[in-house]
């Protein structure tokens, strides 16, 4: 997940590059004349017209790539589950660990995209985030990271620009119990005794989303919210299944993102 995030603020620089690069076209002195060529034949003005002919040509096909943007995006968001046992998935922990945590909590974190803009209509592009889930005092977290492909459509009004969207990709929970009794332990495999538990559970994710973008001059205000769909197995086993579209797993919720990106 963090290569992913690296990747994306790599390319970004480039992208702008590319962008002043393009804007550096070449413009007449004012005292430089245009030059008119007479048609001397049929032959020479249908020359002209196939010339014409095949430079409207490449207009209507640069019209397809319109743009790019890129940005980062902090979130905020309230995740549960049904219960703390389908929150941690975790066999080692028993009715006795758990009987004080909570089955729901709220979430934060940050994340990247990166986007091509096609046809004035169409965002296609990758994103990746990380979103960290404090549950006690003594340490005890979820923490998740993902990423994917996403793909959205959007209407241009002016200076905003609603959209709804899906992104399509996987990543992974990990799970943290520590106990906030020190004298407290945890029974591992083969009886062993531990002052703490970690579990990583990977997961495949359907992540709709809607959002509205508002044009600041070169900057542009991303507001969006999701609801990710994670599908994937628990590494306990209690809940040890194939990964699965049936198989939805905790925790889960909407999410609020906030972000500002940049681009041409």
């Amino acid at each position: 997940m963090k290569r992913l995030i690296l990747i994306v603020f790599a390319i970004l620089p480039l992208c702008v590059l590319a962008q002043r690069r393009s804007q550096d076209t070449y413009t007449p002195a004012p005292d430089e004349a245009p030059q008119y060529e007479p048609e001397y034949s049929s032959s020479k003005s249908s020359n002209s017209r196939s010339k014409n002919g095949s430079q409207s040509g490449n207009k209507e096909h640069k019209k397809v790539f319109t743009g790019f943007s890129g940005g980062m995006m902090i979130h905020g968001g309230y995740l549960f589950a049904q219960s703390p046992d389908a929150l941690f998935r975790n066999s080692s922990l028993t009715t006795e660990n758990m009987k004080d945590l909570p089955k729901d909590g709220f979430t934060m974190g940050l994340g990247g995209t990166l986007r091509l803009h096609l046809i004035d209509h169409i965002h296609l592009g990758g994103e990746g985030h990380v979103s960290f889930m404090p549950l006690a005092a003594s340490g005890t977290s979820i923490r998740t990271g993902w990423g994917g492909a996403m793909c959205d459509f959007y209407a241009d009004l002016g200076i905003v620009r609603p959209l709804i969207g899906l992104t399509v990709g996987g990543g992974s929970t990990r799970r943290l119990y520590v106990p906030d009794d020190s004298e407290q332990t945890v029974t591992g495999e083969n009886n062993m005794e531990y002052n703490a538990s970690f579990t990583k559970t990977p997961f495949f994710l359907l992540d709709p989303y809607v959002g509205l973008e508002i044009a600041l001059g070169k900057v542009t205000l991303l507001i969006r919210a999701d609801y990710m769909l994670p599908f994937g197995k628990s590494d306990s086993g209690l809940f040890k299944q194939d990964v699965s579209w049936g198989n939805f797993i905790s925790p889960s919720g909407p999410r609020l993102y906030i972000g500002c990106l940049f681009g041409h």
